[in-house]
């Protein structure tokens, strides 16, 4: 009798069913971390937006005056829609002031809001 060498069918079929389902949840974990490090790097840079835009207002040598807008920026690789409402207050020397940013899709689609933030600036 002649001994056999190598596998037999069984054996290298349960390899392989092992081996894809090994790939298949690798795929899946790296689809989940690639997901979720784009949702936090969108959600940090529109946190840096709004802070920029309350410095911004900050700065200014008026308190500025009660209004709502709208305005798209560019910044880092992403566009950005900034929502602007600034709001009086029972005190006529501070103002209460909202900021909503929103990212542009790559599809033109309308942008998706990511951030908002309140502060209250007082006059000079």
């Amino acid at each position: 009798m002649r001994a056999s060498r190598g596998f037999t069918l069984i054996e290298v079929l349960v390899a392989l069913l092992v081996f894809s389902i090994i790939a298949t949840i690798a795929a899946q974990m790296s689809s989940q971390y690639i997901a979720t490090y784009e949702r936090v790097r969108d959600k940090t840079l529109a946190g840096w937006v709004a802070d920029n835009r309350i410095n911004e207002l900050r700065l200014q040598a008026k308190l500025p005056p009660v209004s709502e807008t709208s305005r798209n920026l560019e910044y880092g690789p992403f566009r950005w829609q900034i929502e602007t409402a600034i709001i009086n207050t029972q005190d006529p020397t501070i103002r209460r002031v909202e900021v909503s940013v929103a990212k542009f899709r790559g599809d033109g689609s309308e942008p998706v809001q990511l951030h908002s933030l309140a502060a209250f600036i007082g006059a000079n």
